[in-house]
């Protein structure tokens, strides 16, 4: 089993991996500027490029900084899908957005891509002064697979008290990988993620059965979830991980971590990308609104 689901998952990269990253013409805010550069990262598990995205408008004082993971079921290494989100986050909210470029299976499983999120995080906090943003005002977010690593990354965060964002944004987050797929259900006949394909993403990403139970895998099993940072968890009303995504809200809530939970209504997973466009514009200006309120 592992090794055809390595095959497959490398045959979703080649045949898929393009047409999974495709973004919505309307959705891709082409009018927004983007000032770009590269930015390459030394980790714990091999070095990391990152597209850094600076606001239109440059202040006296250093911006704020949001770390940025993109989805692929962690197959799919994709950064420029979220390309649209990072230049309206960085115009709107006037922050630097770094988007990471983290490796993926099957070549690089679990844990390669959760410990080059959080190096990559923790070099951003650090190095403000070199990378011309402020450090101490650090978001960190993402969508699908890029959730779960954000979800991740503040766990690691809290445990080595390294650094301490000020927002973490869930989107459309995988955050329980131990059930089979099958049973996470939706209110729709053909939802965008099928139980076949999300278990060639779990077997190829966590091939080990056992630590698919692990919270740096699944965010949503771990045992306290009190001194996280504050939350924007978005869920689509049709998404099969819609269920788990609310869950987690309402645990963080219950755990005393401050969370802005938003479903919305009429629409599927990836909605942000996918659209319908109207749904998608309003959730990335949630998020860009959120990140500017933490941030300021």
């Amino acid at each position: 089993m592992a090794f055809s689901s390595r095959i497959q998952a490398r045959g979703i990269q080649l045949l898929l991996g393009r047409v999974m990253s495709r973004v919505h013409k309307d959705l891709r805010f082409t009018d927004v500027p983007a000032r770009t550069e590269s930015l390459r990262v030394e980790t714990g598990a091999g070095p990391v490029t990152c597209t850094v995205y600076r606001p239109p408008v440059t202040t006296d004082t250093p911006a704020p900084v949001y770390v940025n993971f993109h989805g692929g079921g962690f197959v799919v290494a994709r950064p420029e899908q979220d390309d649209h989100i990072c230049r309206y986050i960085a115009a709107t909210a006037g922050c630097v957005v770094i988007n990471v470029d983290y490796a993926v299976a099957p070549q690089r499983p679990f844990p390669t891509p959760v410990t080059q999120a959080y190096d990559v995080t923790a070099w951003v906090a650090e190095n403000g002064a070199v990378g011309g943003w402020d450090g101490s005002r650090l978001a960190v977010g993402g969508h699908s697979a890029g959730a779960n690593l954000t979800a991740a990354v503040c766990h690691l965060a809290r445990e080595r008290g390294t650094f301490s964002p000020r927002l973490q944004i869930i989107d459309s987050a995988l955050l329980d990988q131990v059930p089979d797929p099958a049973t996470k259900r939706s209110l729709i006949e053909k939802p965008l993620l099928t139980p076949q394909i999300m278990r060639i993403f779990t077997a190829a990403y966590v091939p080990d059965p056992a630590d698919r139970a692990r919270p740096l895998a699944s965010p949503a099993l771990a045992d306290d979830l009190a001194g996280l940072p504050p939350a924007l968890v978005i869920t689509a009303e049709n998404d099969r991980l819609r269920d788990e995504g609310d869950a987690y809200a309402k645990a963080l809530e219950a755990a005393g971590v401050p969370v802005t939970h938003r479903v919305f209504e009429g629409v599927d997973h990836y909605f942000t990308h996918t659209g319908p466009v109207p749904a998608g514009k309003e959730a990335i200006d949630l998020m860009a609104t959120a990140l500017r309120d933490a941030l300021s």
